[in-house]
């Protein structure tokens, strides 16, 4: 069945929202300013409070859901469904989970490249799989299994290209590149986390996403808000690039964004286009499928690769290629994406039809993920 208009604009949206997401947050990075305690240029490097702006962006979603309420309300006949009544605290544990990944992705953001930054995001399948088979009871398929232990060589594949590249690249050191790629993995267990939390505890209420997505922005952008109180005091030696050494200096980065002014460009592209992306991707679920939210999320890893190396950010390295390539292949097998190649098969369609079920529910753990994501 031929797409339609709006479902044309909604991929479209989702695509070009995400890779703006990314990118706004790797551009912000690369410019160099002065602070408040020096008169030197150096880099704009103040993760936390990239991700209290991300944050921003997510509690925006709760606006627009009330907004969207109070629109259908209005009307002779109600069509929206707000969903039920539910304690807000239940997104409390998802919220700190989010808070702590996407902080340690913003980190590693500064270390390693914009793609091997998106493509390395795709381990969350391992430990999703993994951590939804020893706490939620389920049971994944053999192509599943598959689809992990694919997805692994891809991330190693990914990984030697980094090594190589950064014992080449000028831009980041081999250390910083090894260190952050690390950091985005351990993110990815983080992320894990948060979605077996969202499935086991939250799922069940009937939240509406646009609600969840806000709500689990508000305890992020509060807490996190405070949070860079006593970060301004935490020391922590030659881990952070700022003067005075400290785990956050949100201060200096005031003064860096009065040096110039581009960077708020940058932040507010982050935060704009986190709350359009989670907008879309919620819209793509729900007027197309979870499957083809996958493929263009997929589709969004290549977007900023291409546009990282039309920029200049980073050289172009065929293991990249190799590396996203066999990423997909794992998720595709992960997500389902050959079954229906596989059902034009006469000796596969009574199994695919026997194992539809399994499949549905796998698809909503990971395609409403970002009812939390990615994303982040």
């Amino acid at each position: 069945m031929a797409w339609t208009k709006y479902q044309l604009f909604l991929a479209g949206l989702m695509v070009t929202t995400g890779s703006i997401n990314t990118l706004s947050a790797k551009w912000a990075d690369l410019f160099q300013a002065a602070g408040c305690h020096d008169t030197t240029d150096r880099a704009f490097s103040h993760p936390f409070l990239q991700a209290v702006c991300m944050f921003l962006g997510e509690l925006s979603c709760l606006a627009v859901f009330y907004i969207l309420v109070c629109h259908d309300r209005r009307k002779p006949e109600p069509t929206m469904e707000p969903g039920q009544r539910f304690n807000p605290l239940l997104f409390l544990p998802p919220a700190l989970c989010d808070m702590m990944g996407t902080s340690i992705m913003y980190v590693a953001l500064n270390m390693t490249s914009a793609s091997s930054f998106q493509m390395l995001r795709g381990a969350v399948i391992i430990f999703t799989g993994l951590l939804s088979v020893a706490f939620l009871g389920r049971r994944l398929e053999a192509s599943q299994w598959v689809g992990i232990l694919i997805t692994i060589v891809g991330l190693v594949v990914v990984g030697l290209a980094d090594f190589i590249s950064g014992e080449t690249d000028g831009q980041h050191k081999l250390s910083d590149v090894i260190t952050g790629d690390l950091l985005i993995i351990m993110a990815q267990i983080i992320v894990s986390v948060q979605m077996v939390l969202e499935e086991k505890f939250v799922y069940k209420h009937n939240v509406h996403p646009l609600k969840a997505v806000g709500t689990e922005g508000f305890f992020g952008f509060v807490i996190l808000s405070f949070l860079l109180i006593p970060m301004y005091f935490i020391p922590v030696s030659n881990f952070s690039t700022n003067p005075r050494q400290v785990l956050e200096d949100a201060l200096d980065a005031f003064c860096q964004i009065g040096h110039k002014p581009l960077i708020l460009l940058a932040l507010l592209g982050n935060t704009v286009s986190i709350a359009f992306f989670n907008f879309a991707g919620i819209s793509v679920t729900k007027e197309i499928s979870a499957t083809t939210r996958m493929v263009l999320d997929s589709l969004r890893t290549l977007v900023i690769w291409v546009m990282s190396l039309a920029l200049g950010w980073e050289k172009f390295h065929g293991l990249q290629i190799l590396g996203f390539i066999i990423l997909l292949i794992g998720t595709g097998l992960y997500n389902g994406l050959h079954k229906p190649l596989m059902a034009k098969l006469p000796c596969w369609a009574g199994e695919h039809s026997a194992e539809s079920g399994d499949a549905d529910e796998t698809e909503r753990l990971l395609g409403g993920s970002r009812v939390a994501e990615e994303n982040k």
